[in-house]
């Protein structure tokens, strides 16, 4: 299947992103390399990308896709969250270069978080609720970790956590329940399977209203399979760590509670102090080493969900290196 991915918020990434020419800058979540080829095709001969993704198949599609630009170009297996083996990355390419006495920083990154178009789309990958496929749902094929584990040995009490909490699902108990139930009567082996189950167990109508009964819980599920939002909050507390001054970091999230983690980790790095609220003054010392350049999130316009109707949930935030 020919991975295909309509970089969500395209034009906005690349003015927050403020590209230099030989500058060094990280694609955390390459995917099919949407994002990147507009970084690349703003590189000069001098400048680098850094692609780095945990799925084997989008860094294969992202290296044939950048293939005609002139920049150097380093693919990393791994997760963002992975921030020493990135920081191993960017100190290769800094000796590289020259002036190779000068700190492994680099000039941008970028996150765009969740799944991909390409993950979507592919049945077999099980990520989605329309079509009948493996109880997958592994970013990283490699991992042993699927949604089989999940909807097949976690407790009802553990499903109804994740569900509620990473689905942000009403009906979390009752799904639960009625998986818990299910599975007595053999393993949930496909998504279609699931799908029914989740449909029974919310009431019609609650049903006929929102968006398709399953997108909840299969979020929920998805997100724990990949651990996402522990990647994430490690992600966002290091990777600024990395930026030059003048450096931007800029993050595109697709639900509330990706969206939470990087305001609330943003916000931390922009007010440091840790003293208590009832001293006058502060005397801890700690100060900001990055400024807000996105005062809100920016959203996608009217005429992007227009042609690309998954935008619809996607903010990004950008803060910049001081």
């Amino acid at each position: 299947m020919e991975f295909e991915h309509v970089p969500v918020l395209y034009n906005e990434v690349m003015q927050a992103l403020n590209i230099r020419s030989d500058g060094i800058y990280i694609d955390g979540t390459v995917g099919g390399g949407g994002h990147s080829s507009g970084i690349c095709e703003r590189l000069g001969a001098d400048g680098t990308l850094i692609a780095v993704d945990r799925d084997t198949a989008a860094l294969n599609a992202a290296g044939k896709r950048l293939e005609p630009y002139e920049c150097e170009k380093v693919f990393l297996h791994n997760n963002y969250s992975d921030y020493e083996e990135i920081c191993e990355a960017v100190e290769q390419v800094v000796k590289q270069q020259e002036g190779a006495d000068k700190p492994a920083k680099v000039s941008g990154i970028l996150l765009d978080l969740g799944v991909s178009s390409f993950q979507l789309d592919n049945a077999e990958r099980g990520f989605s609720y329309m079509h009948d496929a493996p109880m997958d749902m592994r970013m990283n094929e490699d991992d042993p970790f699927t949604a089989y584990e999940v909807v097949n040995n976690y407790s009802e009490q553990d499903l109804t956590r994740i569900i509620r909490d990473y689905g942000e699902e009403n009906w979390a108990s009752r799904i639960a329940s009625f998986i818990v139930k299910a599975r007595k009567d053999g393993p949930i082996e496909t998504t279609g399977q699931l799908v029914e189950i989740i449909k029974a167990a919310i009431p019609a109508k609650a049903r006929r209203t929102g968006p398709h009964p399953a997108k909840r819980t299969f979020q929920a599920i998805r997100i724990e399979v990949n651990a996402e939002l522990d990647h994430l909050r490690k992600a966002v507390e290091k990777l600024p760590d990395l930026l030059e001054p003048g450096g931007r970091i800029a993050i595109i999230t697709f639900h509330s509670l990706e969206d939470r983690i990087v305001k609330t980790e943003f916000e931390r790095r922009l007010n440091p102090c840790t003293c208590p609220k009832e001293l006058p003054v502060c005397v801890c010392g700690k100060v900001a080493d990055v400024k807000k350049i996105t005062r809100k999130p920016i959203i996608p316009s009217e005429e992007e969900l227009e042609v690309n109707p998954r935008a619809r949930s996607a903010k990004l935030r950008v803060l910049e290196k001081l």
